[in-house]
C-alpha cells in the first residue's frame, strides 16, 4: 500500500479522537454523581461552563488557525499582468516564488499559523457550503452512526443514575459509577480498533494491482462494533425493566457494548470521510457534529418521562430499533460507494461552481 504511513496517522489520530469523545461523557458522568451528591447538581453547570470557558481560551490562543488562505499570500509576489494559462510563465513563476520565499515570507512558525487573518473569500457562501455535503451518501451514514451512538451513551448517562438511586440499588452518591462499564468498552473499542483497521486497509491493498484500497475496504469493521452497540441499548432497557438487585450487572454492560461501538464506529467512519471526499471532509464533519448534537438534545429531553411513563424496556427497545436501520445505511455504501462518490461529487463541483 503506498500510502501506508499516511493511513496509519490517520487511523491512529482518529483513534485517538474518539478515546476522548467516548471517556470524555463517560468520565463526567463518573464523577458528576459524587458531585451532586456532595455539593448539588448546580456545580456540575457551573464546572462545566469553567472547563468550556478554558477550552475556548486553550482554542483561540493556541490551535492553528485552518481557514488561512495560501493562494492569497502568495499573490503579493506575483508580477503585474502574469497569465497563468501560460505553461511555460507559470513554471518560470514557481521558480521566481520559490527563490523570493525565503527573504519575502518570515518562517512559518507556531507562532504565526495563530495570526488571524487572511481567510478564504465568500463568508456566506461558507456558511452554506457545509449543507451541500449532505448530497454525499457518506456523510448521512457517519451522521446518523455518530448521533446515534453518541445520543444513545448520552441518554444512559441521564437515566442510568435515576434507575441507580432508586430502589432495590440506592446507590446514593455513586450512581456515577454507571460509566464504568462504559470506560472499559471504551478500552476494549481502542484495543480492536488499533489492531484490525490498518490491517483490513492493508490486506485489501495488496490484492490490488495499483497497490491502494479502496475506502469502502474499511467499513466491513463496523458490522461487529454496529451489533454490539446496538445489542447493549436492548441489554441496558431489559436490565433496568427487570430491577432485581443483580440487574445493575446488566446496565453495566449494555452501557460498555454501546461505548464500544462510540469507540470504534466513529473512528472508521471519520477516515472514511477523509479518504472519500478530501477537501470536503471539513464540511462533512461539520454535518456530523451539528446532526450529533441535534439527535442527543432531542432523545435526552424527553427520555426521563419516558422511562417514568413506560419503562426503560420500550425507550432503549426504539432507540434499538432506530440504531438498527442507521446500522443498514452501511451496506449500500460499502457495496455501492466508489460509484456513489463519482455520481454525488460531480453534483457537488456543480452546485458549488453556481455558487461562486
Amino acid at each position: 500500500m503506498k500510502s501506508k504511513g499516511v493511513s496509519c496517522r490517520a487511523d491512529h489520530t482518529q483513534a485517538i479522537y474518539t478515546i476522548f469523545l467516548a471517556s470524555g461523557s463517560l468520565v463526567g458522568g463518573l464523577v458528576g454523581g459524587y458531585i451532586t451528591h456532595d455539593m448539588g447538581w448546580r456545580w456540575t453547570m457551573y464546572i462545566s461552563a469553567i472547563l468550556s470557558g478554558a477550552v475556548m481560551l486553550l482554542s483561540f490562543f493556541f490551535v492553528p488557525e485552518t481557514l488561512f488562505d495560501r493562494e492569497a499570500a502568495m499573490a503579493v509576489v506575483r508580477p503585474e499582468g502574469y497569465n497563468r494559462e501560460s505553461p511555460i510563465e507559470e513554471k518560470a513563476e514557481m521558480a521566481r516564488v520559490e527563490t523570493v520565499a525565503s527573504t519575502v515570507f518570515p518562517e512559518y512558525t507556531f507562532a504565526r499559523s495563530l495570526k488571524i487573518g487572511m481567510y478564504r473569500p465568500g463568508f456566506f457562501k461558507r456558511c452554506i457550503t457545509p449543507y451541500t455535503t449532505l448530497l454525499f451518501p457518506g456523510t448521512w451514514m457517519v451522521m446518523l452512526h455518530y448521533a446515534g451512538l453518541v445520543g444513545l451513551i448520552v441518554t444512559i448517562s441521564t437515566v442510568a443514575p435515576q434507575i441507580l438511586a432508586q430502589p432495590p440499588y440506592l446507590w446514593g452518591g455513586s450512581v456515577g459509577l454507571i460509566n464504568v462499564g462504559g470506560l472499559v468498552g471504551t478500552v476494549l473499542g481502542a484495543i480492536y480498533t488499533y489492531f484490525t483497521a490498518d490491517y483490513i486497509v492493508k490486506r485489501q491493498a495488496k490484492k490490488e494491482r495499483h497497490g491502494f484500497s479502496e475506502p469502502e475496504a474499511r467499513l466491513p469493521l463496523m458490522f461487529p462494533a454496529l451489533l454490539i452497540a446496538t445489542a447493549g441499548s436492548l441489554v441496558f432497557g431489559f436490565s433496568a425493566k427487570a430491577a432485581t438487585p443483580k440487574a445493575w450487572i446488566g446496565l453495566e454492560f449494555g452501557n460498555g457494548m454501546v461505548a464500544f461501538g462510540l469507540m470504534q464506529v466513529p473512528s472508521i467512519g471519520f477516515n472514511y470521510l477523509i479518504e472519500s471526499y478530501g477537501a470536503w471532509s471539513a464540511d462533512c464533519f461539520l454535518m456530523v457534529v451539528t446532526f450529533r448534537a441535534v439527535i442527543s438534545f432531542a432523545w435526552t429531553f424527553f427520555v426521563g418521562t419516558w422511562v417514568e411513563s413506560a419503562g426503560p424496556a420500550e425507550p432503549f427497545g426504539i432507540f434499538a430499533l432506530l440504531m438498527g436501520v442507521f446500522s443498514l445505511t452501511t451496506v449500500p455504501v460499502w457495496l455501492f460507494g466508489k460509484r456513489l462518490r463519482f455520481a454525488t461529487s460531480n453534483l457537488v463541483m456543480k452546485g458549488y461552481a453556481r455558487g461562486e
